[in-house]
């Protein structure tokens, strides 16, 4: 069955690639996480941290908003600004070229008309006027003049005329280049002065500078028309904006950084209390109820303080009314156990003298002093047994753990109980004792579990088998004992642990101890750091299952022995089904804790001499696992059972 399993698993794995790497990509997973769980660990427990944070980042957006929206604001005055002073003395300037041209051409007329050596040189008159016009702006604009064709037209004589850039150009700029054709042919055609920014280049090395060009077509002294143009760099405006931007940025800092602080402060204000108080719960839960929170001043904190206190002292006067309540019951018990033990040994002795002589009685009287021989045993026991709940309430008892193998104590119950299975017809098989099962445990308190399990399960078998498992894994041992009688209606699992419960409270207690039994075991397993817990269906029998800790003072993770059996009635009809069992219902146990010997599947069985109806089929424990046990989810509150999840460690007190 296990070659079987083992081939379907490879033939799975293989069908689908992905299985074999989702466990790499989990461990990546895991290992690029790790370094980042101590940040997430203190972001979700630090509420001042998270608060701080939101407001850094908060105040960050809106400095960034408002430094866009003011530095939208200056830069749209600045380039209004800009244009307006530009539009302004471009205009002023193109009117004193036209009328310098007017005046140069009517003196021209009036001198020497129609005379050709009279007549002035138009790249003359416009390399004279680009020069005078661009020594009254140095540093502020640059002066560019064009002719019709942008450079296509032969150079104008005279001067420095050789070039084409020399007379139309003030300083270095490259008129070509810096004007663009789009607003020299449009100012070609339109007679009005026009504006366009552009990108200023020079030859003397340094990078294109934004700037406004103004241009307008106007005539020269000859009367031929020809491109003046104005380019208003933006060097004054860059450094206005940057200064702008800088201290915006400068404030922006700052107040991100004080609104931090404040926040900061602010926050401590609130949380320091509120740290405080859950400090103080701590305490108070561990048992400090004397803890108060230091109250000051009349405010909202203040009043949550006064509160807080009363609301401590009020559970310190409850919580010591119960506690001296509960101690009273405890001494009450103690005192009244130990006081019955005296009249109960003369009665007994009178009893047991009754007792022997009943032969001589009537039958009635015969029959009373047997009653009375069996009550007084009853009595005993519950006087025992609440000497023994008095011990645990009080906290005295104690644990002398040392190394037992649990087959020898599962043997001495089971050849203790066989007088009672041969009167019920029942059969206790025993199953999982060919290897060891060892673990540090009281061979007192575990035999004493284990009695009270047995016998229970024989007495409500209904001369069905009973069957005893024992098995071990990891750190863990487990003792389950099976039955087939009327088991557990829904609910009551949680309930069978209870002092004197029973299923029916009308029915008379003729059958099972004094009710003390299971409320004894589950603290017995308690005591050993270990579980208690109990499954059961309507007419399918219960299973009670012990787990314990291999090694005392370890916490339990897991157990080799599924509290819900294999031969459950939904098991059953899952498997039938040709569906998987329930999830937990079952854990595989390695082979170091199944037993081996004669039987297929390693489980050899033991059975006492009593008789009984067979055993239901039951499916066999599957072998070796490498699967860790995982916390059984069946464990009920109040049932003794302590669920440790996978990767915690739980106190006894958390139970």
């Amino acid at each position: 069955m296990c070659a079987s399993y083992e081939r379907e698993r490879l033939e799975s794995r293989l069908a689908d690639p992905m299985q074999g790497l989702l466990p790499v990509i989990r461990s990546f997973v895991r290992w690029a996480r790790r370094p980042l769980q101590p940040a997430v660990r203190l972001w979700r427990r630090n509420l001042q941290l998270r608060v701080v944070a939101f407001t850094l980042l908060m105040s960050v957006g809106v400095v960034l908003l408002l430094g866009f929206v003011v530095i939208g604001q200056v830069q749209n005055g600045l380039l209004d600004a800009k244009e307006k002073a530009a539009t302004n003395q471009a205009t002023g300037g193109f009117s004193i070229a036209q009328d310098m041209a007017d005046k140069g051409s009517q003196t021209q007329q009036a001198s020497g008309s129609g005379a050709a050596q009279g007549r002035v040189d138009s790249g003359t008159w416009l390399n004279s006027l680009v020069q005078q016009f661009a020594s009254g702006g140095k540093g502020v604009y640059w002066i560019v003049a064009l002719s019709p064709g942008r450079g296509d037209d032969p150079p104008f004589a005279g001067g420095n005329a050789g070039s084409v850039r020399g007379p139309r150009g003030s300083g270095s700029v490259l008129p070509d280049e810096s004007i663009p054709k789009s607003l020299s042919d449009a100012v070609r055609s339109h007679p009005g002065a026009l504006k366009q920014y552009t990108m200023v280049k020079t030859d003397d090395g340094h990078k294109p500078r934004p700037a406004l060009a103004v241009g307008k077509r106007l005539t020269d002294i000859n009367g031929n028309t020809y491109q003046l143009y104005y380019l208003f760099p933006f060097d004054q405006e860059e450094k206005t904006l940057g200064l702008v931007k800088g201290t915006l940025a400068t404030a922006g800092i700052f107040v991100v950084v004080l609104l931090g602080a404040i926040a900061w402060l602010v926050t401590r204000q609130v949380v320091t209390p509120v740290r405080m108080a859950a400090g103080i719960a701590e305490r108070l839960a561990a048992g400090r109820l004397q803890e108060r929170m230091q109250v000051t001043g009349e405010d909202d904190i203040a009043r949550l303080g006064e509160s807080f206190n009363k609301m401590a002292q009020n559970l310190q006067v409850k919580i010591q009314q119960l506690e001296d309540l509960s101690r009273m019951q405890r001494r009450f018990v103690s005192d009244v156990s130990h006081e019955l033990r005296t009249p109960l040994t003369t009665v007994r002795m009178a009893a047991d003298v009754i007792h022997d002589a009943r032969t001589d009685f009537d039958p009635v009287t015969a029959r009373s002093a047997e009653l009375l021989q069996n009550q007084l045993d009853r009595f005993e026991s519950l006087l025992s047994d609440l000497l023994e709940i008095s011990r645990f309430d009080a906290g005295a008892a104690d644990l002398a753990a040392e190394p037992i193998d649990l087959r020898d104590v599962v043997r001495q119950v089971v050849d203790a109980a066989e007088p009672l299975a041969d009167r019920k017809g029942t059969r206790v098989i025993i199953r999982g004792d060919a290897q060891p099962v060892i673990a540090e445990a009281d061979a007192r308190r575990v035999e004493r579990v284990l009695r009270n399990l047995v016998v229970n399960a024989i007495e409500h078998g209904e001369g069905r088998d009973v069957v005893v498992r024992l098995a071990t894994v990891d750190g863990a041992v487990a003792v389950a004992v099976r039955d087939y009688g009327v088991g557990l209606k829904p609910g009551e699992a949680t309930r069978v642990f209870n002092r004197f419960w029973r299923a029916d409270p009308a029915r008379a207690r003729t059958t099972g101890g004094t009710g003390l039994g299971l409320s004894i075991a589950v603290e017995d397993a308690r005591l050993h750091g270990g579980w208690l817990q109990a499954w059961g269906e309507p007419g399918g029998g219960s299973q009670f299952r012990m787990t314990l800790p291999r090694t005392a003072g370890d916490s339990l993770r897991g157990s080799p022995i599924p509290l819900e059996p294999d031969d459950s009635r939904r098991n059953r009809g899952l498997n039938s089904s040709g569906l998987p069992a329930k999830a937990g219902a079952s854990v595989p146990v390695p082979r170091t804790g199944l037993p081996g010997g004669t039987s297929g599947d390693g489980v050899v069985v033991r059975q006492a001499t009593a008789r009984g109806p067979q055993l239901p089929s039951m499916p066999l424990v599957p072998k070796a696992s490498t699967r860790p046990p995982v916390a059984d989810p069946a464990a009920f509150p109040g049932s003794g059972a302590r669920v440790v999840e996978r990767r915690e460690t739980m106190r006894e007190d958390d139970v």
